[in-house]
Parts: structure tokens; sequence; C-alpha cells
């Protein structure tokens, strides 16, 4: 359990810093439980489902989470949302010359005189702002805010990224990144899925900046996990459960899901899955067992992450990076913006 374990060696060109001309234009890779690959295009993933089969999407909305301004001082800096704690207290990375320091005041670009951010607190790297003047905090990030792209999409967001970096699921406001492997689906998708009888229910997280972080331990049990906010309806838990004790397969659209069903999971009662409604800090790695997932698409993960580690957990380490060796070599896009995989569960993982 090293982290050297999940290096890989990526051509900087392999990502993908626009999307594909449409949300379902995506290559798709398929690793079945053998390892076995097969090279498809995003829609062909409706043969890989059966009737009766659930697909779970997360329903979460990505908020205009990057804001500019500058210090009471003059110095300029650039703050990234993870989260809105309650009220008006919000948790955030904040970039800058020098640290803000408790007590003092940022003044966002775009905002109405009387408006602020005043640092009232740290949580490790992150710092707690209470914003002031505002009645309504989403409707002054749809303001003043940027669309928070991922670091290696190395430009400014632009007009279709409004659209593009949002599922067409999208519903709860929080996120602060997309569930990117959702970005595929659009409207005639979903309902072709569905005309084959396959359940389409919904889930929320809110994947948080934290996603980005990276693991600064070589010995991977000593990582801590960044925490997200996540809800499981009562609704989404008859469904699944139903599927389950009919032998039907669990179908995750991206990591995100894996983590708030298995989160959930760890408190199995007689097998059935309960609602659950709270925080996650939950780390899958290889030797996780999993008990709700059958198959997964997700989107290819940065070298050495904790969602790497993840997708090892399904379908075993060797096999995946042997299929991202493969990607590479077949000129796959990789990250949030790029092709998209379909993962079976490992045959070892079967029944565990």
């Amino acid at each position: 359990m090293r982290l050297s374990d999940y290096q890989f060696d990526l051509p900087q060109e392999l990502i993908a810093q626009y999307p594909a001309k449409t949300r379902t234009e995506s290559r798709l890779l398929h690793v079945d439980a053998e390892g076995d690959l097969s090279d498809c295009q995003f829609p062909d993933c409706v043969a890989h489902m059966n009737e009766g089969d659930v697909l779970v999407l997360n329903n979460t909305k990505v908020i205009p989470a990057r804001l500019f301004g500058e210090k009471q001082t003059g110095g300029r800096v650039e703050v990234l949302l993870e989260r809105i704690l309650f009220d008006n207290v919000l948790l955030a990375q904040m970039r800058a010359s020098k640290a803000a320091k408790v007590g003092s005041r940022v003044f966002i670009d775009g905002s109405v005189e009387g408006v602020s951010l005043e640092v009232v607190g740290r949580q490790g790297n992150f710092f707690e702002l209470s914003v002031s003047g505002v009645e309504d905090i989403y409707s002054w990030l749809d303001e003043v805010g940027s669309l928070p792209l991922p670091p290696y999409i190395e430009r400014s967001d632009e007009h279709d990224d409004f659209e593009r970096y949002q599922t067409v699921f999208a519903q709860e406001k929080g996120a602060v990144a997309a569930p990117t492997a959702g970005l595929h689906f659009d409207d005639d998708l979903l309902q072709r899925i569905k005309d084959k009888g396959v359940i389409v229910c919904e889930v929320t997280l809110h994947v948080g900046a934290g996603t980005y972080q990276p693991v600064r331990v070589d010995n991977l049990l000593e990582h801590e996990m960044h925490t997200e906010r996540l809800c499981i309806t009562q609704e989404a838990c008859d469904v699944i459960n139903q599927a389950k004790k009919a032998g039907k397969s669990i179908i995750a659209v991206g990591t995100t899901v894996v983590r708030s069903l298995e989160t959930a999971a760890q408190n199995l009662v007689e097998g059935d899955l309960y609602p659950y409604e709270g925080e996650t800090d939950i780390f899958i790695y290889p030797g996780f067992e999993f008990k709700v997932i059958d198959k997964l698409i997700t989107n290819f993960h940065l070298s050495e992450s904790t969602l790497l580690m993840l997708v090892s957990a399904f379908s075993g380490r060797e096999k995946i990076l042997n299929a991202y060796q493969y990607a590479i070599e077949q000129k796959y896009r990789f990250f949030s913006y790029g092709d998209a995989m379909l993962l079976d569960k490992a045959w070892s993982n079967i029944n565990s």
C-alpha cells in the first residue's frame, strides 16, 4: 500500500481541455471482470444494462465557487469555496501573497458596496469566512462567482462551461467540482436507458475542492481523506434494496456515487440499505469489500490519486493500470472533460 504503486505517466496532450462536441460523443473503455478490454462509444453503455438494473446518478449541482477580490490591505486574493457550512458562513481555500488573519476582511470583485467576507476561523488549510451584506448566498455567487474548473484545465472558464461542466440532471446546489462521469449523459440517452427497463435513481454528494488535494504520504494507511456531504433518501434505498434482492445490478455513475452508497452500506441492517444524511470521509482502496455496487461508469483519474485507488479496489490494481496504459496508447482523453470507462466488478469482489 505505497503511493508509488498508483503512479502512471500521462502525456500532457491527453488531458482534455474542452469537452467533446456533444455529451455522448466520448469514447468508452470497457474493462470486464477478468480485465479484458473493449473499445466502445459512450452510448454503448446501454448494451451493458438489463431490465430491472438500477443506474444511480449524483444530482449535485456545481456552484460558481471561485471568487476574486482584495484584502483590506489592497493585496489581491483568490477564494475557492469548499462548502457552505451554515447560514452565510463559508469554508474556503484562499490564495494570496500573505495568509489572511482572523478578523480581516476580503472584498469580492463585482459585489455591491457593503458586502464583504470576514475571516472568522481556520480548519486546517481552509478558512472560515462569514459573508455580510448578502441575503441569498447562492444568488450572490451567481452574480460574482466564476466556475471552478479543475486545476489541470489550463484556461479560464468560458460561457459554454456553464452548461457542459454541469450534468443534465443536476438539481441540488452545493458542489464545487462536477461529478464528471455524469457529464456524458444527455436526456435522449437517459430515456433510452429507461425505455430498456433500467431504473434510474439519484443520490446527492456535494463534491468538494478537497477532491483535488494530492496524497502527501507514501504509506496510504496514513492518508487522511477530505470530508464531503451526502444524502441518500428512503426512495433511493427502496429501489436499490428491491433490485439487489431480485439479483439485478447496481450501476454507479461516478466515484461519488460509489462513495455515497458504500458509506451508507457500512451500516447495513439484514442486508438492506438505509437512508443516510451527513458527512463521509470514506477511503476506498484495494482490499475494500463492496456491498452495493456491481458496475461503475467513471472517467480516468489522476496518477497517485485516491480515486485511482478506488477504481483499483473495484477492478484490481494491475487490471486498472493495464487499462490506463492501453488508454494512453490509444489516445483516450483524460480527466474531467475526457473519455470514460465502464468497469465490471472484479471476480475477487463478486459475492464478497
